[in-house]
């Protein structure tokens, strides 16, 4: 049980890296985001948008969420003298990375109940994934609060989760210094996506409001519009 739930957490944790790229390429222009929308719904391989393809590969990763989470639910103290005990445990032994081990499981808690709002929108929507339409759900549809939330919660979980994973099944010829060195790298890849996923939200957040008179308008590139 302890190595599934290292496997699909190291699934998770790299699978919202590979994410926050793939939004993040609003950031080069509306149409890298919109080939990219287009590439997971199979456009450039079948000749034509399948949206079905994008809700199997979100079904999938709700049910790997939900395997994770349920494997992860055994470790979290369930009693009030566990959570007292643990405090005490915390307190004296002033440890860093017992610290982490406790926002691990309050951010796991947050996000088990505001990332399945999105992965719904996304899984029964998919065919609105595009520069105008995700502008239009961040702002028009007033997810940009719990995106932002999600941002930090998810940030944090995968750099201090990917983290612990390392220092959990890899052996190290010199530990402590190979702990301060994956300590910097993990900080050092959670203030960058960080600042890569606000400034995604902020251009989402602009072109949204740019575009809120138009809501419900899809984005089509120019080289569309004007192919015979």
């Amino acid at each position: 049980m302890d190595v599934l739930q290292s496997v699909t957490g190291l699934f998770l944790g790299l699978f919202m890296w590979l994410h926050m790229f793939f939004v993040a390429t609003i950031l080069l222009g509306h149409d890298a985001f919109w080939t990219v929308a287009r590439f997971f719904e199979g456009y450039f391989f079948f000749g034509r948008s399948l949206p079905w393809l994008v809700s199997l590969f979100v079904a999938a990763v709700s049910a790997m969420l939900v395997v994770h989470a349920w494997l992860a639910l055994r470790k979290f103290p369930a009693q009030w003298k566990q959570h007292a005990a643990f405090w005490r445990h915390m307190g004296r032994l002033r440890h860093g990375d017992t610290t982490l081990w406790l926002v691990q499981v309050l951010t796991g808690f947050a996000m088990f109940f505001l990332a399945p709002v999105h992965l719904y929108l996304m899984l029964t929507h998919p065919e609105l994934i595009g520069p105008y339409e995700s502008a239009d759900r961040v702002w028009s549809g007033r997810m940009w609060p719990l995106y932002l939330v999600l941002l930090f919660l998810v940030e944090l979980h995968a750099g201090v989760g990917l983290y612990r994973l390392a220092v959990k099944w890899v052996a190290f010829r010199d530990p402590r210094r190979s702990l301060r060195i994956l300590g910097r790298l993990k900080w050092a890849f959670t203030v960058f996506f960080l600042v890569l996923g606000l400034l995604s939200l902020a251009a989402y957040i602009k072109l949204g409001i740019e575009h809120a008179d138009r809501v419900g308008e899809p984005y089509i590139p120019a080289w569309i519009k004007t192919a015979p």
